[in-house]
């Protein structure tokens, strides 16, 4: 046992090793020794009550909570069991130095560091928290906790947000080292959990997938999982466990952990549904299973990763050889050395733009297939249905009825249509974002001289996706006036050519007063309308596109980095922040 605990151990500081070297999975030109590691990450949608599994486990409130996405950058959970009697603490791979012993304060920099790195703009990160903890309440157990599925964006979050979260999870669980803690409350149908679905997508024989049933005291009177539970419906290679979280009153009155454990193992214990299962049942069975499992995992793939090290050294002395020269000292020579860098990342992004390397032929497919798409889906035929147009255009007469043509009912029915644009301009502004967010990860990637000077790769990321953010708020202001621009002065032609249509398809007469309210008239209004906003709808097809590629591509093109090249003019910033910093970090490597 304390060859497999020493094993773990091991796992623990390659990962923290792979973290400070910026090796967190993902593309990479090398082979990447984070992938390699056996681990455990856990997946759940939100509300699934997989952070009370989590510190069911360890025993400690530690984890922030609230509503919407909370889970932004994944926690590394290391857990190293001590001797009994000693006071239990934390420790972060960013605060090295720095023990906590009270929870509390664990779960508030949890949210700071995690703001550090996102922003308090609810933006995700695959860039992961190191958190260890020590207690004799835990087994020895490594887990990764990744944000919550979700199939919405909450307030503040592109819509873009939903599929980053579950491209996220998959680069994880579709490891083939990777075991997955698939987590569904009890209460939920089983088909529609989320944690299954992608867990049988990545691991369709199941092999890798430890399932969960959380909330198995909510479920309605009279009704039970034991056909999940007794592997009946649902069957995986290694049997479900069954997990009673605290409630919602347990945890606003701070019932301890400990007692929450034994209060679930009471309720196995005494149920005369699950009480034949109970010895396997609940968080503590959990934690010692995974325990188990992944020291024998480990064990087996510990020839792999040694080759897979000595495979990595080979290959980094190779490409040091290639490097060659070493890193200037004084500070005018740093300085060029990194506007060479820059020029050679912004090279490779300007490729991917213009079609050099794969990638930039995606902006080209939200024009092509996704704005277009969005519009055919707005609303029209229930906006401009008899009944609602009957209903706008009484209103808006008011007391007195329109005499010839109801001029301001059709004001109303186009303003209030041409607002639906806003959506599809948005979303066509955010999904050309993603695009370039993605570009410039991948040409940091594809760029051959960043590779040694990972803390510069970093800041070249975060001021090209800082230029990003400002790029898309121009874009979203431009396309925005385009939408107001139509609805501040309608083509007035198009209706003044109405009654000649009309005349030409054998209908010269104008409405008589007799039936001018009538179905047919509300639904020739409508149509009309219909037609008016076909014709903006095709101006927008066409204008959005010019705004977000003039506003966003072309910015990106032109400025990427001009704030960041601004910044290295400042003696503090180069001093700081970059070459020094990375001749060490070359030096050190041999």
């Amino acid at each position: 046992m304390a060859t497999m605990e020493s094993l773990i151990g091991l796992v623990n500081r390659i990962q923290r090793a792979c973290t400070v070297l910026g090796d967190y999975g993902g593309d990479s030109a090398l082979p990447t020794l984070w992938e390699a590691l056996p681990s455990v990450a856990v997946v759940g949608g939100q509300s699934s009550g997989k952070s009370s599994v989590l510190e069911s486990i360890v025993g400690r409130d530690f984890l922030p909570r609230g509503s919407g996405i909370v889970t932004r950058r994944p926690l590394v959970l290391q857990l190293h069991k001590t001797e009994p009697g000693l006071q239990e603490y934390a420790e972060f791979l960013h605060l090295p130095k720095k023990k906590f012993t009270d929870f509390s304060i664990v779960r508030k920099e949890i949210q700071e560091e995690t703001d550090r790195v996102t922003g308090k703009s609810k933006q995700i990160s695959p860039v992961p928290i190191h958190l260890s903890i020590y207690s004799p309440n835990v087994v020895n157990l490594t887990l990764i906790d990744l944000p919550g599925i979700t199939k919405v964006a909450v307030e503040g979050q592109p819509e873009s947000v939903v599929l980053e979260i579950e491209t996220m999870v998959r680069s994880y669980i579709e490891k083939p080292n990777c075991l997955i803690l698939a987590i569904t409350p009890a209460n939920q149908d089983l088909a529609t959990s989320d944690a299954v679905k992608l867990s049988r997508e990545v691991d369709p024989t199941g092999e890798r997938t430890f399932g969960v049933l959380t909330k198995l005291d909510l479920m309605d009177k009279g009704t039970n999982a034991l056909d999940i539970l007794e592997g009946r419906s649902y069957p995986l290679q290694h049997p479900w466990v069954g997990i009673v979280n605290r409630s919602q009153a347990d945890i606003n009155k701070n019932v301890d952990m400990i007692a929450a454990r034994r209060r679930e193992h009471e309720f196995f214990a005494t149920s005369p549904d699950y009480g034949h299962l109970a010895t396997k049942m609940g968080s503590e069975y959990l934690a010692k299973l995974l325990s188990k499992h992944l020291e024998s995992i480990i064990k087996s793939r510990i020839p792999g990763i040694t080759s897979l090290i000595n495979r990595s050294i080979d290959e980094l002395e190779s490409e040091l050889d290639h490097l060659g020269r070493p890193v200037a000292v004084d500070a005018g020579a740093q300085l060029y050395t990194i506007l060479e860098l820059c020029r050679s990342f912004d090279r490779i992004f300007k490729e991917h733009l213009d079609g050099g390397r794969p990638g930039g032929d995606r902006i080209y497919g939200v024009f092509d297939n996704q704005l277009p798409a969005a519009l055919r889906k707005l609303p029209f035929d229930r906006h401009l249905s008899p009944q609602n147009v009957r209903k706008v255009v009484s209103e808006a007469d008011g007391y007195q009825p329109h005499l010839i043509a109801p001029e301001q009912g059709y004001r109303r029915l186009i303003d209030s249509a041409l607002n639906y644009f806003r959506g599809p301009a948005e979303a066509s502004v955010d999904a050309v974002h993603f695009v370039l967010k993605e570009l410039v990860r991948r040409s940091i990637g594809e760029t051959q001289e960043l590779k040694r000077f990972p803390t510069l790769q970093s800041e070249i990321a975060a001021a090209a996706n800082e230029a990003l953010e400002r790029f898309r708020d121009d874009s979203k202001k431009t396309t925005m006036r385009l939408v107001e621009m139509e609805s501040s002065y309608l083509t007035v032609d198009f209706f003044r050519k109405l009654p000649q249509d009309m005349e030409r398809v054998g209908n010269p007469t104008a409405p008589s007063a007799a039936d001018r309210y009538t179905e047919g008239h509300f639904r020739r209004i409508g149509s009309n309308v219909s037609s008016y906003v076909g014709m903006v709808s095709e101006t927008l097809k066409n204008t959005i596109p010019k705004a977000v590629v003039h506003c966003q591509v072309k910015e990106a093109k032109r400025s990427l980095l001009d704030h960041f090249y601004a910044q290295l003019g400042k003696k503090e910033v180069l001093n700081s922040c970059f070459l020094p910093h990375h001749r060490h970090f070359f030096l050190s490597i041999d």
